[in-house]
């Protein structure tokens, strides 16, 4: 939802000071009811742009700099909304692709249309790829990413028929949508059952980057593999991680475009279904074609008991998933990670082994998967297990130099739970310059209320004034917030049985 850039540049930005002047919210319509479909676009031509779906309607509110909507632009030439899978957005300065995949039959389309700032489709709509599949599933399957840069676009899909062989095929195309390549590889599943792929990633060259791994008895990954598809290849570049002597968690890749490399990072445990030890670090450097770094970090026994929370010292870490991983120009890089987890009847009942948490899950398509199962929209609302408790508290966030060497860390204490889903809980980030807030609901006086910590470069935490104008009876859904200029952010609130939307300018 817009975090993987929002930290760019925090290591050359010196310390402004700056505090949120006000919220302005959005009018609920009649059709903005809570089971709304929804995508924040961003900001063109100084309105903002949000995408709207519910049942078989399509459209883009066009939202003013006081959230007053200035426009309600149809969509009409998507398929009803049953047959519409997928959405995704990239905006650009005055203008904005929407890329999506519906189907027919058994025949399953991915079209892009150009949307202007003013919600309308510019020209005519583009058929990207289509693809014949069999009768059982509806889920998506075309995945599709943007560089950070803008500049580059890829659309593929993998076809899992041969389970012991996947077939991927790749469209690489540039900022006009004119293709660049289009490529068929297959990747070997050795082990039909227990090997995955992981997160995908774009760089700004138009190089595909993901890992491979295989996950032991379903639980800890014991051994792994960084993948790398070059813009104009046609075969898979293939490195092993040197992971024999402990096991890794959930694997996460960050492509730094500056310095040209590849930062891939984990979790790591000394045995299976062991306690979190650290953090797993491997980078790879393009333009010398080698590995820089391959090495572990433990955690301090001081960070354990910041970072505890309920659990014992050695457990500390056991419930923490990373969330974002931010690049430096200086070829640091910096980790947050957040302590998520479930509870029912005072009992810990997600277990992460499982993975069933995961966003990057073999789909239950018959031929055809997206790594991605989850679409564009905001989450699962419609979900109400009884006795489960949501539970989303500390934040912990580490920096490191371009060796590898531990800088600072600074952890953020919160403690977040709802038994209804996990929509409220969690944190957006949002860049302002000199300084990256950490935004996040805390109940205060039966209240929830949105909360501001400013992170200076060195690391400096500074919890700020309570935000003005939080009116009463707006619940805000921080985590589907989206960074949409320098000081503006657009983050979605239920307000009594309706999804509108609130600006909070610095």
């Amino acid at each position: 939802m817009g975090g993987r850039r929002l930290l760019f540049l925090i290591a050359l930005l010196a310390g402004l000071s700056a505090s949120a002047q006000r919220i302005v919210y959005s009018e609920p319509d009649k059709d903005d009811t809570r089971r709304l479909n929804f995508e924040i676009i961003g900001k063109m031509n100084g309105n903002f742009l949000v995408y709207k779906n519910i049942r078989n309607k399509n459209w883009i509110s066009i939202l003013d700099n006081e959230m007053k909507e200035v426009a309600k632009a149809e969509q009409n030439y998507l398929p009803d909304n049953d047959r519409v899978l997928n959405v995704d957005f990239f905006a650009y300065t005055d203008f904005a692709y929407m890329i999506y995949q519906y189907r027919k039959k058994n025949i399953i389309y991915c079209a892009a249309a150009k949307i202007d700032g003013k919600g309308q489709k510019i020209g005519e709509l583009i058929s990207l790829d289509t693809t014949h599949v069999g009768s059982g599933g509806d889920s998506k399957i075309y995945t599709v990413l943007s560089s950070e840069d803008k500049s580059k676009i890829l659309v593929f899909k993998i076809n899992k028929k041969n389970k012991r062989v996947f077939a991927i095929t790749t469209i690489l195309m540039d900022d006009k949508l004119e293709q660049l390549k289009r490529s068929q590889l297959s990747i070997p599943m050795e082990d039909r059952d227990d090997d995955y792929l992981s997160e995908f990633q774009l760089d700004n060259d138009g190089d595909l980057i993901f890992s491979k791994f295989n996950r032991v008895n379903n639980e800890n990954i014991g051994e792994a593999s960084f993948m790398v598809k070059y813009a104009q290849a046609d075969t898979f570049m293939v490195h092993s991680l040197k992971v024999e002597k402990f096991f890794l968690d959930e694997i996460r890749i960050k492509p730094d475009n500056v310095n040209k490399r590849y930062f891939l990072t984990s979790f790591y445990t000394k045995q299976k279904r062991g306690n979190t030890e650290g953090y797993y670090f491997y980078i790879w450097d393009k333009t010398n074609q080698q590995v820089v770094i391959e090495d572990t970090v433990s955690f301090t026994d001081n960070l354990r008991r910041e970072a505890r929370g309920n659990s014992s010292v050695k457990a500390a870490f056991n419930d923490y998933f990373i969330r974002q991983i931010i690049v430096r120009r200086d070829g640091g890089f910096i980790l947050a990670a957040e302590s998520f987890y479930t509870t029912s009847r005072g009992s810990n009942m997600w277990n992460r082994w499982n993975y069933m948490y995961s966003p990057y899950f073999r789909s239950y398509d018959y031929y055809y998967y997206s790594p991605y199962y989850n679409n564009s929209f905001w989450g699962n609302r419609y979900y109400d297990s009884q006795n489960v408790r949501y539970q989303a508290d500390n934040i912990i966030i580490q920096s490191f130099d371009k060796d590898g060497k531990r800088e600072w860390s600074s952890v953020i204490t919160k403690e977040q739970f709802d038994d209804q889903s996990d929509d409220l809980l969690s944190y957006q980030i949002m860049n302002t310059g000199g300084q990256v807030h950490f935004l996040f609901n805390n109940l205060e006086r039966r209240v929830q209320l949105l909360t501001d910590f400013s992170l200076k470069p060195d690391g400096e935490l500074t919890r700020n004034p309570t935000l003005k104008d939080l009116d009463r009876g707006y619940e805000f859904m921080p985590k589907y917030g989206k960074q949409v200029s320098a000081r503006q952010m657009i983050i979605p609130c239920v307000y009594r049985n309706y999804v509108v939307f609130a600006k909070v300018e610095y």
